[in-house]
């Protein structure tokens, strides 16, 4: 945690490890000022917010819903079978999940962009196009961690007394009303203490993610924080710079970890603490 002193110096590496603390070149918020006043600060802020906050709006329900479904099930082998197929993005990296979407967006040789290609008349590559972009990574990121997304939550509907749903259907109770008035509540506790962490990580849009998907055609609005810290920190060697830009994206991430927190307990939920 100490090498967050970096962000108010300027540091090189070839000075060795030991310039952070003998003969540091200190320069105080010099490289907090210079990213607030940067082009690229309105820009990499708005991409990471409206990215997360889409994620946050159809990835965070998507989870709960499945599980959902799932419970309701009457087959516990074909319940198994979807839960096995759901998990299995979860195991692949987002090397290969990127490769796959790239493959299955070309239009000369993907599924989807000849689908698209045919009916459009033209053949664009979606991933390189600014309106699609930020809609490819959302979709993308709901695929992948849907069902590893869903264990959680079936653990919670798991521990729910069966005398409850037995008593609801005593008192006329459908399918759908159970599913409200009794799995939604049982799975109350456990989705607001996700809720906050995943507001917690609103300034966490999916560096990986988005490094192997976006070009430059779509840094516009695909050009998260991440994203410019690791061009800025590796491929330009401002190590103090970017380091400046990672501390204020984790005192934001804080802020807004406490902030939900407070609200949640406010409104009776657990919180984290």
């Amino acid at each position: 945690m100490y090498g967050i002193v970096i962000a108010f110096q300027n540091f090189s590496p070839f000075r060795g490890v030991e310039s952070m603390f003998i003969d540091a070149r200190w320069v105080g918020m010099d490289n907090f000022v210079q990213f607030f006043n940067s082009y690229y600060f309105g820009r990499i802020l708005t991409n990471t917010l409206l990215i997360s906050v889409y994620k946050i709006i159809f990835g965070f329900p998507a989870p709960i819903v499945f599980a959902l479904l799932l419970n309701e099930l009457r087959s516990s082998k074909f319940k198994k079978t979807v839960q096995t197929i759901s998990y299995l993005p979860h195991f692949l990296s987002w090397a290969i999940i990127s490769a796959l979407i790239l493959s299955l967006l070309s239009p000369t040789s993907g599924l989807i962009g000849k689908m698209v290609a045919e009916f459009s008349g033209s053949q664009s590559n979606l991933i390189s196009e600014p309106n699609f972009f930020r809609s490819i990574l959302v979709s993308s990121d709901i695929w992948a961690g849907l069902g590893w997304g869903s264990i959680i939550y079936l653990a919670a509907l798991a521990g729910i007394d069966p005398a409850q749903y037995e008593s609801a259907k005593i008192d006329g109770a459908n399918r759908f009303q159970q599913m409200i008035h009794i799995s939604l509540p049982g799975m109350a506790n456990i989705i607001s203490i996700l809720f906050i962490f995943a507001v917690g990580g609103i300034l966490n849009a999916g560096f990986e993610q988005v490094l192997l998907l976006y070009s430059p055609n779509v840094y516009s609005v695909g050009d998260i924080i991440d994203t410019y810290v690791y061009r800025e920190g590796l491929e330009n060697s401002r190590y103090s710079y970017a380091q400046a830009v990672g501390v204020f994206k984790n005192v934001v991430g804080l802020i807004f970890l406490l902030g939900t927190n407070y609200i949640v307990k406010r409104l009776g939920k657990e919180g984290i603490w």
